[in-house]
């Protein structure tokens, strides 16, 4: 539990995922202003294009709040997946902001294919984690250190929460409001957002799915 104002940093990048990064972000702003500061940060101050399907560039561009270079003091780091994932994996700009906020954060949170970015910086070496199920053999690949869960909406393990995904980001961020603020505050959230909490993080009908999207891969620009 906590009664202090949060800075939330929530990373951009060319082609991340809408819902990935716009789920979360409005869980935590049912919050209000008094409990969270969220700060939209890239490498520069160029507005972002989201993705379109497998389009990198296509979709809505979201503007910056800060760069990397001035971000501030983040407490919750939260790094969204989609096809943009693949070409920052070799970014090292990217890599190394996130190294370094993930030190101070109290909590790293990534949906999707985000959780790919956390394993390439190293942090989730000897932690259970899980990412979409539909590209999960990403993960196999990037880190044999990193105990992937196959089944599982989202992953706790100590300071890092991973999620499934796309909406499974939704049901994490809420599992995150609960503990930093309690059941009550995250039931409200769930109410006032007319969303469904799947609270059951075990509960995973998509990975029924495992791997069905690799062939997608091929498709991005």
């Amino acid at each position: 539990m906590t009664d202090q104002r949060l800075a939330v940093g929530a990373v951009m990048y060319p082609g991340f995922e809408m819902l990935d990064m716009f789920g979360p972000l409005e869980m935590l702003s049912i919050l209000g202003e008094e409990r969270v500061e969220i700060r939209m940060l890239a490498e520069t101050d160029e507005p972002v294009p989201t993705a379109m399907g497998a389009a990198l560039t296509s979709g809505p561009r979201v503007n910056v709040d800060a760069t990397f270079a001035n971000a501030g003091p983040i407490d919750i780091l939260l790094v969204p997946g989609g096809f943009g994932t693949m070409p920052q994996l070799g970014n090292p700009a990217m890599i190394e902001f996130i190294q370094a906020s993930a030190e101070n954060a109290r909590y790293v949170a990534s949906v999707c294919t985000g959780s790919l970015l956390l394993a390439r910086a190293g942090l989730l070496d000897g932690r259970r984690a899980t990412t979409n199920k539909q590209f999960f053999a990403l993960s196999a690949q990037e880190s044999t250190a990193i105990e992937w869960v196959e089944r599982a909406r989202w992953v706790e393990d100590g300071k890092f929460f991973t999620s499934s995904g796309v909406s499974a980001g939704m049901d994490m961020t809420l599992a995150l409001i609960r503990e930093l603020f309690g059941v009550e505050t995250s039931e409200m959230v769930a109410i006032g957002t007319e969303y469904t909490w799947h609270r059951d993080r075990d509960e995973d009908p998509f990975a029924a799915h495992l791997n069905g999207g690799m062939g997608m891969l091929g498709s991005v620009d």
